[in-house]
This record gives structure tokens, C-alpha cells and sequence, in this order.
């Protein structure tokens, strides 16, 4: 049983993929700003906790994240707020890499998108731009780190139902993945040692997921 901090746990996928790990025999903490979504969480299995992670500073992520096995960062702040996206989705992250390597958390799951890349080519004018610059940052500055780090990038995401079956073959042109599915993944890596240091872009798919992510 491992001990896993999830941050953004009020998310779509950070709510299917909570009760998978606790299901799994994990210990799970989801992270969450407002307490009016506890109960939510709770109702996963997850033990909630609220706090403001956009206001953290190091010190406050490394007390947030200390006692933990692995920390998935599904965290985000939905885009439409350039200042919050760069504050949460590159800021934020990146002090949690910091704290976990400073607190002794090593495994460390990024959720991020497929494609995502300092060369992006999106548009500055774009409602996008931020999210895309903050995320290739943040990837970045994961890659860059001595944690035992996989960052997962789904494509374009859907409501449909899981089928436990993605393909790893993705170009960041188009595709598209279950929410579902994307729990399913974050649950199958933080089992796989094999996914350390690895980036694994995926769409809903045929192949298994347990052996999709071996490459």
C-alpha cells in the first residue's frame, strides 16, 4: 500500500481515478480548495484535504506533501484566467517538485496533455496560450528533476464510458481518450516502476492499458 497525495482532487478524472486507488489498496489524500467539496471526495474513498495550493509557498507544499509515497498532480485552473493558469498550472506545480524532492516524496505523476512542448506553436492570442506555456514548464521543469517522475499526456478528453484499452502511438494532431481511461492510466503507472522517466502520450486505443504503458 502506498501513500498517494492527489492535487486537484475534485477534478474530473481526479474523482474516477480515486476510488481506482483506493480500491487498489493505496491511501489516498485528495487535494482541494473548496470544502464545500469534501463530501465528494469522501464519497471516493479519499481522505479530503482543503487548502489553497495557488498560495503555497515551498515550505507549505513540502509540509502538504510530507509523509507521502507519490504525488499526482491533476491539478489545473481551467483556463480562461491567464494569471491563474501560470500561478497554478507552472507556478504551483513547479514548487511541488521542489517540496517533494526537499520532503522526500520521490515518485512524482504529472497529468499534462499530449503534445505539450516548449515549442507548441500556439498562437499568443489564443484562449490556450497560457495553459500551454504553463504546462511545458511545468513538464520541464519535472523532466529536469531527480524524482522518479512520469508525466501522462492524454489527448482530447471525453465523457465516454472506459474501455481499459489506449494506444501510445499520438501525435498532438488530433485523437481523443476517456476521462475514464485516463484514471485507469494514472492508477496502471503508479504500480509500474517501468513508467519512471517517462512521457507517455496516449488515445482511447486497443491495446491493454496495463501493457500499453510499458512502451
Amino acid at each position: 500500500m502506498a501513500r498517494i497525495m492527489l492535487i486537484g482532487g475534485h477534478g474530473r478524472v481526479a474523482l474516477l481515478a480515486a476510488p481506482l486507488l483506493v480500491a487498489a489498496g493505496h491511501r489516498v489524500t485528495s487535494v482541494i480548495r473548496n470544502p464545500e467539496h469534501e463530501a465528494d471526495v469522501a464519497a471516493t474513498g479519499a481522505i479530503p484535504y482543503v487548502t489553497d495550493i495557488e498560495t503555497l509557498d515551498k515550505d507549505g507544499f513540502a509540509d502538504l506533501v510530507a509523509g507521502q509515497h507519490i504525488i499526482v498532480w491533476s491539478a489545473g485552473a481551467g483556463g480562461g484566467n491567464p494569471q491563474r493558469t501560470y500561478a497554478v498550472d507552472r507556478d504551483a506545480a513547479i514548487l511541488s517538485m521542489a517540496a517533494a524532492q526537499e520532503a522526500g516524496v520521490q515518485r512524482y505523476v504529472m497529468v499534462s496533455y499530449a503534445g505539450a512542448s516548449a515549442d507548441h506553436g500556439i498562437d499568443p492570442e489564443d484562449s490556450f496560450f497560457a495553459y500551454a506555456e504553463a504546462k511545458a514548464a511545468a513538464d520541464e521543469a519535472l523532466r529536469a528533476s531527480s524524482l522518479d517522475w512520469t508525466i501522462l499526456g492524454p489527448s482530447r478528453l471525453t465523457f465516454e464510458e472506459p474501455t481499459g484499452r489506449i494506444d501510445t502511438e499520438v501525435s498532438d494532431a488530433g485523437g481523443e481518450v476517456s476521462r475514464a481511461n485516463v484514471a485507469r492510466v494514472i492508477k496502471a503507472v503508479v504500480a509500474e516502476p517501468a513508467t519512471i522517466g517517462r512521457t507517455i502520450n496516449f488515445n482511447d486505443g486497443q491495446t491493454p492499458i496495463e501493457r500499453a504503458i510499458l512502451g
